[in-house]
C-alpha cells in the first residue's frame, strides 16, 4: 500500500491526535535490528501509524542488519549502537545521551537483549519503559541455554517497566510467575494493513499451490510440510509448494533441501528466498500454511494471509488459535504431526469446507480485529496510561 493511500486512510486518526494534544510525544524504540520478519514488521508499522496518534518513534539497532534498509518508516530516524554481544552493557551509555540529547519521553523494548539494555537506560535517565512481548522466550528456540539466557534477561528487565505488551492473550497469562497474572500486563494483539489485491474467485479446479512464509529455522517446522506436502502428492493431489523466506543457517537450509530430495519431492518445491513483497507473493497461493512447532506469539504472516483472503491452515501453537477459528476462517492442525497437517490440507482441496466462505470469513476477522490501525490504538493507550501515570 502506497504511503499516499496510507495518508489518507489515517487522515481522521490525525486530526483526533491534534485535537487531543497540542505536543508530540517521541518515543524510542530499541530493537535487534539484524532481520526483517515479524517483530520488525510489527515495529515498522507502529512507527508508521503511531506517528498518526500523536507519538514520534525513533529506533535504536542493537545489531546490524537489515532493518534499516528494509523498514517503510523513513520517517523515524536511526540510531545505529553496535552490542558485540548479550554481554556487552556499553550500549547503555550511548543510548541514556541519545535519550536525552533527543528529548525521548518514552522507551520501547522489544526482545530480551534489549528490554535488558532499555532497563538500564530508564534507570539512568527516569524515561519510562515499555517492554513488547512477541514471542515465549522460554520456548523460542531449540537451544535450552539461550532459551534459559534470554528467559532471564526478559525477567530482569521487567522488573524495571512501567508496561508490559503481550500481543496475544497466551502470551499474557505466561508472564509472570505462572501465578496472577501481572497488573502491568496488556494484550494488544499484532495487526497488518488491509491488502490491496485480495484474492477473489473460486479456487482451482486441479492443481493447487500451497505457500508459507518465514524465516525458516527449527521451530518453523518445515520438515513436517515437506512430509505433508509427499503425503498429499502419494494420495494423488496435484499440489506443490511454494516456500517464501530465507533460511537462519546455510546449514540447516541443506538439511531442509537434502530431506526434500529424499522425499522425492525436490521438483515440487519452489525455493523463492526473501522478498519485500509479501503480499505479491500470497496472491500466488490458493492456500497459506503455516507448520511452527512452538514459540510463536501471534504470527505476522497468518495475519497477512487473512487480510490477502487466502486460506489458512496453521498449528495449535500459542496466539494462532486467537486469530483463527477453525473450521471458521481457517484450519488448525495438531503441530509436529504431518498426518494431521495433510488432512487439513486435503480437505480444503477436496472441497469438504467452503473455500469461498472461509476466506470471506477472514478477511472479516481481520478487519475487525488484526488491523494496524488497532494494533497502533493499542499501543498508544498503553502509552498514554505510562505517561499520565
Amino acid at each position: 500500500m502506497s504511503t499516499a493511500t496510507l495518508d489518507r486512510t489515517f487522515s481522521q486518526a490525525r486530526n483526533e491526535a491534534a485535537e487531543s494534544s497540542a505536543t508530540v510525544v517521541k518515543v524510542l524504540h530499541v530493537i535487534n535490528g539484524e532481520h526483517y520478519a515479524g517483530a520488525e514488521r510489527v515495529q515498522d508499522l507502529l512507527a508508521l501509524r503511531l506517528h498518526d496518534l500523536g507519538f514520534r518513534v525513533g529506533f535504536a539497532c542493537l545489531k546490524q542488519g537489515v532493518f534499516a534498509r528494509m523498514r517503510t518508516s523513513k520517517r523515524a530516524p536511526v540510531h545505529l549502537i553496535a552490542m558485540r554481544n548479550r554481554f556487552d552493557l556499553g550500549p547503555v551509555w550511548q543510548l541514556a545521551g541519545i535519550v536525552r540529547s533527543e528529548g525521548y519521553q518514552l522507551i520501547h523494548a522489544h526482545t530480551p537483549r534489549t528490554a535488558l539494555i532499555a532497563a538500564c537506560v530508564s534507570l539512568l535517565t527516569g524515561v519510562p519503559m515499555v517492554s513488547h512481548v512477541h514471542s515465549p522466550v522460554a520456548r523460542d528456540t531449540t537451544h535450552r541455554v539461550r532459551n534459559w539466557l534470554n528467559l532471564v534477561a526478559e525477567r530482569m528487565a521487567m522488573i524495571r517497566a512501567s508496561a508490559l505488551v503481550a500481543v496475544s492473550e497466551s502470551l499474557g497469562r505466561s508472564i509472570g510467575s505462572g501465578a496472577a497474572r501481572d497488573h502491568r500486563v496488556n494484550v494488544v494483539h499484532n495487526g497488518v494493513p488491509a491488502s490491496a489485491v485480495p484474492r477473489r474467485g473460486a479456487p482451482p479446479r486441479f492443481d493447487w499451490t500451497i505457500g508459507t512464509v518465514a524465516l525458516f529455522r527449527p521451530r518453523k517446522g518445515l520438515e513436517v510440510l515437506l512430509h505433508s506436502l509427499a503425503k498429499l502428492r502419494a494420495l494423488g493431489f496435484s499440489v506443490r509448494l511454494r516456500a517464501v523466506g530465507c533460511f537462519e543457517t546455510q546449514e540447516y537450509e541443506a538439511q531442509v533441501k537434502a530431506l526434500a530430495h529424499r522425499l522425492g519431492i525436490e521438483q515440487h518445491v519452489d525455493w523463492v528466498g526473501f522478498t519485500e513483497h509479501v503480499e505479491a507473493e500470497l496472491s500466488r497461493m490458493d492456500l497459506f500454511v503455516l507448520p511452527s512447532l512452538f514459540g510463536e506469539g501471534m504470527p505476522m504472516v497468518v495475519l497477512e494471509a487473512m487480510a490477502a483472503g487466502v486460506p489458512v491452515v496453521a498449528t495449535r501453537v500459542e496466539g494462532i488459535p486467537e486469530a483463527i477459528r477453525n473450521g471458521v476462517d481457517g484450519l488448525i492442525a495438531e503441530a509436529g504431526n504431518p498426518d494431521d497437517l495433510a488432512r487439513a490440507v486435503g480437505s480444503i482441496i477436496r472441497g469438504d469446507v467452503d473455500y469461498v466462505a472461509m476466506r470471506r470469513n477472514a478477511q472479516r476477522r481481520h478487519a475487525e480485529r488484526f488491523s494496524d490501525r488497532a494494533m497502533a490504538e493499542g499501543v498508544a493507550r498503553v502509552y498514554r496510561r505510562v505517561l499520565g501515570s
